[in-house]
């Protein structure tokens, strides 16, 4: 048995394990909410230390050297403008389809329609003072903002305090036009890139060290999860919410995806699906687009036939500005939230849902607590609509975001794979106008 299936199999076994293990032998064997916390936190403490925290151990060094050596091969500055240019394209593309599919599914299906608020409302404002309140009060209040908080994000004061402090959007601004120097300074500059290149292939050696950690610390992490939330709370009145957001991720992620694959790649979507099945585990156990990011590198370039150009330089840029999975999510649990207090919105207020939740989405790099956030501010935008169309309209506070809380845990999980995927289709496609060989560039785009 090859390396990759036998690795990919123990890491099932650890997810399936984790599952099990979680549910029965610590959230079915607690006697209250606190004796869960406590059985958990040991098990979420080894999984962080065994795996998270490794994977988080490279991001930085791993983005870095990845990014500068991905602009050098590229080499001319032009063509990056081009694959930079179609890689935000594509980025903007698909948040915009993944948005308007989760406000197709919610607005048919109604999850919120029949959900008794009243049964709700306690907990939610609980859970809304502990877990929601300061990150909301933090984060900015609208789109404008949002943006100015990810420009600030891409120009700190101080490279290596935003290093220090995991902000990968700056390291990748940097490594960019670090790269870009490095290839105009031509001959005087071999010796640098040299280095580089040896220094990303002995990165590219420790994920894959890393990775073999992979299935005992998927068991702890995903014991530690379910442990705390339970089986249980993916049923009851939550269930039709939950069963839209899921729908609609894997809507995305088996049709439209591998569609837009198919067509601009010219690639077997779901055999590249396959290939980057590593990719798909760890995004799910780690709910991590940011620690998942030194395997997607690593298994673009091995198993996803990405040329190294692509790989390197399109997930550090996704991992950062790409998340289908969470504008997908934030339309569904936006519309759910009005439908549940009984506010009925107009087509041009959906519409400010699908501005609001695309921009975001694309934003939420420079906003603390981005998730809750962003769907704070989806919130606000939608309530400004409501506002000028009747002064005395019922408007939805934003306490409510709490009623989800309970069961985000899963659902971050879940609308990760789909962020990460992103990417990695994002890589296959524009490896066609990077490809490693030195070929013209309308030969690279001919169909395979």
């Amino acid at each position: 048995m090859k390396k990759e299936n036998l690795l990919t199999i123990l890491i099932l076994a650890g997810l399936v394990g984790g599952v099990l293990f979680g549910q029965y032998a610590i959230f079915d064997a607690a006697q209250s909410k606190q004796a869960l916390a406590q059985a958990a936190q040991p098990f979420q403490t080894a999984g962080e230390l065994i795996f998270i925290r490794p994977l988080r151990l490279l991001i930085v060094p791993l983005v870095f050297v990845s990014v500068v050596t991905g602009v050098t091969s590229i080499g001319n500055p032009s063509k990056l403008g081009l694959v930079g240019g179609a890689t935000m394209v594509y980025f903007l593309g698909t948040t915009l389809a993944a948005v308007v599919l989760g406000l197709l599914i919610a607005s048919v299906v109604q999850p919120g329609s029949g959900v008794d608020p009243a049964s709700l409302q306690i907990t939610a404002q609980a859970d809304y003072q502990s877990e929601v309140a300061q990150k909301v009060a933090t984060g900015p209040a609208g789109i404008g903002n949002a943006f100015i908080s990810l420009a600030q994000d891409m120009v700190p004061p101080n490279i290596l305090r935003a290093a220090a402090d995991n902000n990968v959007l700056a390291v990748v601004v940097f490594a960019i036009a670090l790269g870009i120097a490095l290839s105009i300074a031509g001959k005087a500059a071999e010796p640098a890139v040299a280095v580089l290149d040896a220094l990303l292939a002995a990165l590219m050696k420790i994920v894959g060290w890393v990775m073999w950690l992979a299935p005992a610390g998927v068991f702890l992490i995903v014991a530690a999860r379910v442990g705390v939330a339970g089986l249980s709370s993916l049923v009851g009145p939550l269930g039709v919410y939950i069963l839209c957001v899921v729908g609609g991720l894997l809507i995305h992620l088996l049709v439209v995806l591998p569609a837009v694959l198919l067509l601009f790649g010219r690639t077997d979507p779901y055999r590249f699906l396959w290939q980057i099945r590593r990719v798909i585990l760890t995004a799910f156990s780690t709910a991590s687009s940011s620690a998942t990011l030194p395997v997607t590198i690593e298994t673009c370039r091995t198993q996803g036939g990405c040329s190294k150009r692509a790989a390197t330089f399109v997930p550090a840029l996704g991992a950062t500005v790409n998340m289908n999975g969470t504008a997908l999510y934030e339309a569904v649990a936006v519309l759910f939230l009005f439908q549940v207090f009984g506010i009925d919105l107009t087509i041009g207020q959906k519409l400010v849902i699908l501005v609001t939740a695309t921009l975001a989405a694309i934003g939420a790099p420079g906003i603390p607590g981005a998730g809750l956030v962003t769907m704070a501010i989806v919130i606000n935008a939608v309530n400004s609509s409501l506002a000028a169309m009747a002064p005395d309209a019922r408007q939805l506070p934003l306490w409510t975001i709490g009623i989800i809380i309970g069961v985000d845990r899963f659902l971050d999980m879940c609308r990760t794979v789909l962020n990460v995927v992103g990417d990695c289709i994002g890589a296959r496609i524009m490896s066609r106008l990077a490809p490693d060989e030195e070929e013209p560039q309308s030969t690279a785009l001919t169909p395979a």
